[in-house]
């Protein structure tokens, strides 16, 4: 049926939002823990020049999952939205205040302002990430259902846990694109910097994620089963064998496979998590057909997703693909004073 459609549609969004945008929280994490002025200034430096050119458009994907969420689902929009109001407001606060401080730490000439700019920036993109991922476990638990008010309903241990996995996860495809980011910039320091910490974080998330399942045994039995059986076994084995797999891969310093099989595997334990929780997107109380909103708008709303797909998925692959060869770096005053010295003069 036409929901279960919008319902994957909608899936898609959220992997492809928690591993564009995962990677740009991941950046501003390691910025957070770079150290001092001193100590940071190479690590912030390949930051700075690695986000430049696309920290905006990874913001796309989000929006597109509110519109979805919204229009094809307006009882599952109404339900989180009125009892998760206050980790997702807390995650759009923190979303405004990082976009603000990386738009003006960099141009900004005080030192000051420079390390209170940066300092916005680096703990919005730490906080940001876990309150989103605390208001997916909130969810997962079963604890929102329709007509449930504000409440308490994302303060348990699968929310926690669950924040603290996407805090590491974005870390983790952060490290990996920042080592090819440094490879790109012939960074060979940082390239080593960041490979270390792609390294520690797999560690940490593969520490905090055998801690997640004995949590959600008893707090999230429903989407516990759901990971540990059947397809949903199948895509975190898969996704487990893809983290290795970039390792091994950051080893031997292919860091361009290494961002593939990093995505892959973000993406792949998203869509597991989705199907776990299958028929229902609030389990056990709010299935795909009962959130659904109207025939006639889900299609148009697939209508224009097509649209939409085949008029901004050529530009965004292009804008992803000339960053990662380094095409849009934009000019530094030694290539500006290059290209004047290198004009020929004017006739008179």
């Amino acid at each position: 049926m036409i929901e279960d459609v919008v319902a994957w549609v909608l899936l898609a969004a959220v992997a492809a939002y928690a591993c564009a945008g995962g990677t740009d929280y991941g950046a501003g994490f390691w910025d957070l823990v770079a150290g001092g002025a001193e100590r940071g200034k190479r690590p912030r430096w390949l930051i700075d020049h690695a986000m430049e050119p696309v920290w905006e458009t990874n913001n796309v994907w989000l929006i597109f999952v509110l519109v979805i969420t919204w229009t094809g689902f307006p009882v599952l929009f109404q339900t989180v939205f009125s009892a998760m109001w206050l980790p997702l407001a807390l995650a759009a606060v923190g979303l405004v205040l990082r976009g603000a401080g990386f738009a003006l730490r960099k141009p900004t000439r005080r030192l000051a302002r420079r390390r209170v700019y940066g300092a916005v920036f680096a703990v919005s993109s730490l906080l940001t990430p876990f309150f989103l991922g605390a208001a997916v476990g909130g969810i997962a638990t079963g604890r929102v259902a329709p007509g449930t008010q504000a409440s308490a309903a994302w303060s348990n241990g699968t929310s926690v846990i669950a924040g603290l996995l996407t805090v590491a996860a974005t870390a983790f495809l952060g490290a990996v694109f920042l080592t090819a980011d440094a490879r790109r910039f012939d960074a060979p320091d940082l390239v080593g910097y960041f490979r270390l910490r792609a390294w520690c974080t797999l560690v940490v998330l593969a520490v905090l994620a055998v801690v997640g399942l004995a949590v959600t045994h008893d707090d999230a039995p429903y989407v516990h089963d759901g990971l540990t059986g059947g397809i949903g076994l199948v895509l975190v084995l898969i996704a487990v064998v893809s983290a290795l797999t970039t390792a091994w891969l950051l080893y031997r310093v292919a860091t361009g496979w290494a961002r593939v099989t990093a995505i892959g595997s973000v993406a792949l334990v998203v869509v597991a998590w989705g199907l776990a929780q299958r028929p229902y997107l609030i389990p056990t109380s709010l299935t795909v057909s009962q959130a659904a909103g109207a025939s006639t708008t889900l299609r148009w709303l697939m209508l224009v997703t097509v649209v939409a797909v085949v008029l901004v998925g050529p530009p965004l692959v292009l804008l992803y693909r000339l960053d990662t060869r380094g095409a849009l770096q934009p000019l530094t005053e030694a290539d500006l004073r290059q290209t004047t010295a290198g004009r020929e003069p004017e006739n008179p």
